[in-house]
Parts: structure tokens; C-alpha cells; sequence
């Protein structure tokens, strides 16, 4: 009988299910916001009021910021040592008359100005260019024109008439290019920028940093004639500059 009982005692032990293994504490990870503030900040900075999304190697920024109506500070920052410093800035500078939009939703003709970072490849004027500009530039001559009309494989691109590819005889119509001997003032010192460098149909052409006219702009920012001559001497390509537009 005792041997039956210990092969009970046995098989009861065998057959019981064995304890659960203490539970491994999950491993600890950053909170989800203050990563993506991290990232956040890695590629957005603050100058002048004005959010700027930095491109790689970008030292220069001209920021441009609304006061009233179609007013706004137009200022120049650098990197220098480790610090964004404010090199120049203007109270007179301009937008256009139909204050400010989303880039992304502008609209050809509306006379807004495209909110955003972007670009300053080059420049274009009524000047020979000088030994202190580094930008690559551009002797406006006559029939150049910077192509507006959305029919055309040259849609907001810098092209002569005698090139042909647009109807540059338009006039007075929504899709009329702009012959750019027509602005001898404010194109006397413009600088291009990359706004819808897509070339997006309808969107826009030709928002450019340009010498102050009598008032509002039809969508590019200007400011006075002495700034935009500090601006060409002072921009430098190797320093990746662009232009921010906020409010």
C-alpha cells in the first residue's frame, strides 16, 4: 500500500503545472514628444521671428517677416562661430497685395506671396556683374523674359523670346510672361528664388527679393535699393543661402 501511495505522490508532482518566470520590466525608450521635439529642432530654427527650415550647409538666411498690411523687416543672418548674427535689416521691405499663402496652395495671379524657406540661386539685373558677387548672374538684355504662361515646357523659367518654346506676345492676358526690361527699377538687383521650381501649373512665377517699386508687390518681397546691393555683395553660394517668408 506505502508504494502505491508514493507513486500517487509522484504522479500528482509530475503532472502539476510548473510556476510562471517572473515578469521582464519593458525596456525603457525616450518619450515619443520629446523625440520628435528633438527632430523638430535638428531641422527648423527661429530668426527674426520667422520659422526657418534650414537646408544642408545653410550659413545665410534672409528672413522676412509681415508688420502691417504689406509691410515687413527684411533682415540678413550668417552663422559665424556657432551663432546666427544679424548682418543687415530694412522696416521698408514689401510683400505682395494679396498678403500671404501657404506656398503649397498659391495661385497664379492672386498677388500673394508664397509663405516658406527657399533657395537663392542666382541673381539677374541691369548691371554687369561685379567681382564681389559670388552668385551666378544675369544681364537682363532685350526679349528676356521670365515665363509665365502655363502652356509652356519653360513655365517660370528665365527665357529670351528669340529662343522661342512661349508665347511671349501675350498681353494683358493671365498667362502674359513678364519681359523683364519692362521693371528697369525693381529689376535693376533681383535675386531668384526656388519658389515652385517644379514647375507646378498655375501655382506661380517669378518670386524673386527685388528693389522696392512704388508699393505692395505682385507677390515677390522687395526692399530698398541699398539692401538688395548689400545682398548681392554679401551672399556666397558656398554658404547655402535661402530666404524664409512668415508672418
Amino acid at each position: 500500500m506505502k508504494s502505491l501511495v508514493v507513486l500517487a505522490l509522484v504522479a500528482g508532482l509530475l503532472a502539476a503545472p510548473a510556476p510562471a518566470p517572473a515578469a521582464t520590466p519593458p525596456a525603457r525608450t525616450a518619450p515619443p514628444a520629446q523625440t520628435a521635439e528633438r527632430a523638430s529642432t535638428a531641422r527648423t530654427i527661429h530668426l527674426g521671428g520667422v520659422a526657418v527650415t534650414l537646408h544642408s550647409g545653410t550659413t545665410q538666411v534672409v528672413t522676412v517677416n509681415r508688420s502691417s498690411g504689406h509691410l515687413a523687416r527684411v533682415s540678413l543672418y550668417q552663422r559665424v562661430d556657432g551663432r546666427w548674427r544679424r548682418l543687415t535689416t530694412t522696416t521698408d521691405g514689401r510683400i505682395g497685395y494679396g498678403g500671404l499663402v501657404q506656398g503649397s496652395k498659391r495661385r497664379q495671379g492672386t498677388g500673394t506671396t508664397p509663405l516658406g524657406t527657399y533657395a537663392l540661386p542666382s541673381t539677374f539685373g541691369t548691371h554687369r556683374q561685379r567681382s564681389d558677387w559670388d552668385l551666378s548672374h544675369r544681364l537682363i538684355r532685350s526679349g528676356d523674359f521670365w515665363v509665365q504662361d502655363n502652356a509652356s515646357d519653360y513655365y517660370n523659367r528665365y527665357r529670351n523670346q528669340r529662343d522661342g518654346g512661349f508665347r511671349w506676345w501675350l498681353k494683358g492676358h493671365p498667362e502674359s510672361s513678364e519681359r523683364l526690361t519692362d521693371y528697369g527699377k525693381q529689376y535693376e538687383y533681383a535675386i531668384v528664388t526656388t519658389f515652385n521650381q517644379s514647375q507646378v501649373r498655375h501655382r506661380g512665377a517669378g518670386i524673386f527679393v527685388h528693389v522696392n517699386g512704388k508699393g505692395a508687390t505682385a507677390g515677390c518681397v522687395s526692399a530698398p535699393l541699398w539692401f538688395l546691393t548689400s545682398l548681392f555683395a554679401r551672399l556666397d553660394p558656398e554658404r547655402r543661402p535661402v530666404v524664409a517668408i512668415g508672418r
